[in-house]
Parts: structure tokens; sequence; C-alpha cells
């Protein structure tokens, strides 16, 4: 059996993407060997640099598969599964080598439980055409899932999930902010700011350090990358709190529930009001 090591974090909406898959790929169709073009830049650093055309997507021009792929750049930047550019990149740039190496049953299972709920926050399902049983269950040569080691490791990572937004709230009081901090797991301060990328998205992103005015179970190391990938996830929220080019400051407040990463509260920061301040400032002290 084949593995490899895992891939970089999956979204757009997938209406029409896979329209174009044939559940039975002819696997004795000829095929030729070329170099994965910079313009499908999710396959680049997988390990190998030459794909075969057709691909396993059913596209024959290296031109249509770029296009095709594009369309997935969002999922993949909401980071759902450490596994589904290697699941993507085995589909739309397979290897070359003497026969085609399909993703095993279980990389699509994994892939599927963890980017179906994402899918499902943007109205979305996972698509039919991707069922996983029409990939091979791991007795011939196929792309293996994670390491069982590292399948532990990244289920005890808490993860954002898909959810109703919170209110921005602009107007409280310190004891307000201090009953907040005593709610819930977790409290930081962060700036958040919108760009844009080549592919015309917008991407809202964290600037600087975060700050932990509480820590609970989050993961120091971590916490930048989670928060980002919350906005791309909840990306309506992100759009709420970010609405103008320039950066914002707020105070985010929230739990870790069965190892899902949920945001109950949201403080904006106003330069010239000290309730957030004080709040900070007493919690050192603070009794719940």
């Amino acid at each position: 059996m084949m593995t490899m090591a895992p891939a970089a974090p999956l979204i757009l909406l997938l209406s029409g993407v896979l329209a174009g898959v044939n559940g039975a790929f002819d696997f004795g169709l000829s095929t030729k060997c070329v170099s994965i073009p910079k313009e499908l830049g999710m396959c680049h650093n997988v390990g190998y640099t030459e794909m075969r055309l057709p691909n396993l997507m059913g596209q024959t021009s290296l031109a249509d598969a770029v296009s095709k792929s594009a369309e997935w750049h969002k999922m993949l930047q909401t980071g759902c599964h450490p596994y589904a550019r290697t699941f993507l990149c085995s589909l739309f740039a397979p290897v070359c080598m003497d026969t085609f190496i399909q993703p095993c049953r279980s990389m699509c299972e994994a892939v599927r439980d963890s980017c179906a709920p994402v899918l499902a926050c943007h109205d979305q399902s996972w698509p039919e055409i991707l069922d996983c049983d029409r990939f091979p269950a791991g007795d011939d040569m196929c792309l293996d899932t994670l390491s069982k080691e590292y399948q532990y490791t990244y289920k005890e990572m808490p993860k954002p999930s898909c959810q109703g937004c919170p209110l921005i709230e602009m107007s409280y009081s310190y004891k307000s902010v201090l009953n907040a901090f005593c709610d819930n797991d977790f409290a930081v301060k962060v700036t958040l700011s919108k760009t844009r990328f080549t592919t015309g998205f917008p991407e809202y992103v964290t600037e600087g350090p975060v700050e932990f005015i509480q820590r609970g179970l989050l993961l120091p190391y971590d916490t930048h990358n989670m928060l980002e990938q919350w906005l791309r996830i909840n990306e309506n929220c992100a759009h709420r709190m970010v609405r103008h080019p320039r950066p914002m400051v707020y105070i985010i407040v929230g739990d870790i529930q069965h190892g899902r990463v949920v945001i109950n509260r949201v403080f904006q920061w106003q330069k010239r009001d000290s309730q957030l301040t004080l709040a900070i400032r007493k919690w050192r002290h603070h009794k719940c």
C-alpha cells in the first residue's frame, strides 16, 4: 500500500465542478506524462512534479484541469482536513507512474467526514460523484490515510466549526465583559483585516500576534491558524466583522465543545472606550 506525507490543508461552491467525472474511468486509456503547471498551484510540493493526462477527473487538457481545480481553492483554504489537498491532487494531477494510483477509500472517507460539514455550512453537499465506495478499499495499491499517531494528534487539536454568527457588541460594561470571560473557556484579542488574492476571492486574516486574555484549551502555536480557518469556514461572519478596508480589533470569547471551537461573544475594541481595558486589567484578580 502506498502512503504519502500529509499535504498542507480545502472552499468554493461546488455546483458543476464534478460534472465531467466518469465513475468508471477507463484505466486502459492511453495517457501521457506532463509537468504540473504553475497554475495548478494546489498540487505543488506534494512529493512529485509530473502528472498524467487524462486525469482521474476525466480532464484531457491542462487548461481544463487548472480551471476546474481552481474552484476548490476556498475549500482547501479552510483546512478542513490535512489530507484534502492530497486527495484532490491524486484526482486532478495523478502521479506519473506505470499505473494510476487512486486514493484509498479510507482517505476519501476521512476527508469527506471532515470537509462535508464545511460544505454544508455553504449550503453544499458532498458530491455524489466522489462517493467513497468508488475507490479501492486498500487491498490494492492506493494512497493511504494518515498514520494512526497523526490521526490521533489531529483529532485532539481544537478545530473551528460552522456556526451562527455571534452578535458584534459595540456597547458594553466591563462587568458584562468579565461575565463573558467567566462563562467561556477562552478569550483573545485579535486584529482582523481583509485582503484579496489573485483568485479574486476576499481573504480574511489575522494581523500580528494573538493576545491571550484567557487561553483555556486553545493551543498557543495553533490559535492564529485556527482563527483564520474559522473566518474561512464562517465567511459570512467574517464579512460582518471586517466591513471596511481598515483592520478591526476585537475581543473574541468562546468555548471548546467536543473538540470544536465555538465563538460565543465578540466585542469590538473602541479606542476611546476604557471598558475593555478595565475588564482585562480586573480579570487578572477576578474571581468568577
